[in-house]
């Protein structure tokens, strides 16, 4: 802060200077660098030249040129400061831990998502792989953030991780950032607003096989939702692995109250593989919410579609999930074949953003419309309310 002794005019530099720098927003952990304690102090020198002290969180932050850049054009806009000075250190052990106990809210290390969160969790899931399933993760994870909600994406598919791809994390050669870690909590890289989590992340190569088994899978997937810092979210979306393996119990034992979507073809044969991922859902306690249709035709020039897949398949799977539930399991959207929507993974551009007005594309943001418009049973939540 401005000096007391110095004129009264200083000290309202000063202070104009801490008003601009709370709009620098630290961009692993979306929150301003003075609600984060990174901002030590303002000083005003003579003539008005500012010099701010920034304690960045741990040595080597991938963001610090980022967020220096942006505290010095901050101070820099503030009318009648001359030049600025950045004096940038670490935190040292006791005001980081500190830092992470503020984020954590008072709760202790492990699963974050509890039920009496407000914090929405679906699981997209399927019954074999091939269907599409992380495409349609990912571009529901985009459409849901550019509605303004908070959105994260676990990638628990552990043996074919391919969400840091599709959401376009990787370089060229298909190696994806590692998070950043603060003592024990880790930052998830941030993609088209969304965070994302992947054991991608954590492999040196792109073309590195992760050949685990169940007890390494589930420390993985336990670990992912304890010390990933997702924040406040209002969208956990988790992409999980093909089938009804030891991912997918996992989950159900430490996310009993997540809702499922189911993701299958139109092929009348897939609804029996489609189905059993649903009922192993329900077996832990989970909701099917939905079921969507992939690759349900490839629309031609005059509009007609082609059905190189067949028909059906998932009208049939939302036939045989609404058995044993209240309400039936409805066809949430078929979602056509589409050459942007295969462009826009391989490019890491989700098709709702790179070609929005494309078929597939207009489908999935009708899913996440729908989607949104269900909200959250209060089933499981604690609703604050006690006898009188």
């Amino acid at each position: 802060m401005a000096d007391a002794t110095r004129p009264v005019d200083d000290e309202a530099l000063g202070a104009a200077v801490l008003v601009a720098l709370g709009r620098v927003i630290d961009p692993e952990i979306r929150r301003p660098v003075t609600e984060l304690d990174m901002i030590r102090g303002v000083a005003v020198q003579p003539g008005g030249s500012v010099r701010v002290d920034l304690q960045l969180t741990i040595v080597g932050c991938p963001a610090a040129d980022t967020i220096e850049r942006d505290v010095r054009a901050a101070a820099g806009s503030v009318a009648g400061v001359t030049g600025v000075d950045v004096d940038v250190s670490v935190m040292d052990p006791a005001v980081r831990r500190a830092l992470t106990e503020r984020l954590r809210e008072g709760r202790p290390q492990g699963v974050q998502f509890t039920p009496d969160l407000l914090t929405r969790v679906i699981a997209v899931t399927s019954g074999k792989g091939g269907v599409g399933k992380s495409t349609v993760t990912v571009n529901l994870a985009v459409a849901l953030a550019r509605r303004g909600m908070r959105v994260g994406v676990v990638d628990v598919d552990v043996h074919g991780f391919s969400v840091p791809g599709l959401m376009g994390l990787t370089d060229e050669h298909g190696v994806a950032p590692r998070p950043t870690r603060v003592d024990s909590m880790i930052l998830p890289p941030v993609a088209h607003d969304v965070k994302v989590i992947s054991i991608g992340m954590f492999v040196d190569d792109a073309s590195t096989a992760v050949s685990w088994r169940g007890p390494m899978l589930h420390r993985t997937v336990n670990q992912f939702l304890s010390d990933v810092w997702f924040g406040d979210l209002d969208v956990l979306l988790l992409d999980m692995p093909p089938g009804t393996g030891d991912v997918a119990i996992s989950v159900g034992q430490l996310l009993p109250h997540a809702e499922v979507l189911v993701v299958t073809t139109p092929q009348a044969a897939a609804a029996d593989v489609a189905e059993r991922s649903g009922i192993v859902a329900r077996q832990t306690g989970q909701r099917v919410i939905g079921v969507i249709e992939n690759m349900s035709g490839l629309v031609q020039p005059d509009g007609s579609v082609l059905h190189l897949f067949g028909e059906g398949g998932g009208d049939e799977t939302a036939r045989r999930l609404s058995r044993g539930q209240d309400a039936p399991v409805p066809v949430l959207g078929s979602v056509p074949l589409s050459v942007p929507l295969r462009e826009g993974g391989d490019s890491g551009v989700p098709v709702v953003l790179g070609a929005p007005s494309d078929p597939a594309a207009v489908a999935l943001v009708a899913v996440a419309d729908r989607v949104t418009a269900m909200g959250r049973g209060l089933a499981g939540r604690k609703l604050g309310l006690s006898p009188s």
